[in-house]
């Protein structure tokens, strides 16, 4: 048993939308208010360009120096010891 397709003469109408209406909205504008007026204000005294206070970076620095002090007197000891040692075997073979 077949059925019958269906013809039908009345074709669908797609119903049509309305565009959705928009209030139109007004923009505020913010009355521009003048700032309020402020008396000058006292400011720190900039530090001095040439001045000492001392900090951790004081610290490190403190103790790279030292370190850099102490090894290269270190090195000149081992030269002039190298120094002294080659005089004495010069003198011994001349």
């Amino acid at each position: 048993m077949a059925t019958k397709a269906r013809t039908s003469t009345s074709t669908k109408k797609v119903p049509v939308k309305s565009a959705a209406k928009r209030s139109v909205s007004k923009k505020k504008t913010a009355s521009k208010k003048a700032p309020a007026l402020q008396s000058f204000k006292l400011t720190k005294e900039p530090r001095p360009f040439v001045s000492f206070r001392p900090n951790k970076q004081t610290l490190y620095w403190a103790i790279l120096l030292v370190f850099i002090l102490v090894t290269q007197l270190w090195v000149l000891k081992l030269q002039l010891e190298i120094v002294d040692l080659t005089d004495s075997i010069l003198l011994q073979n001349a």
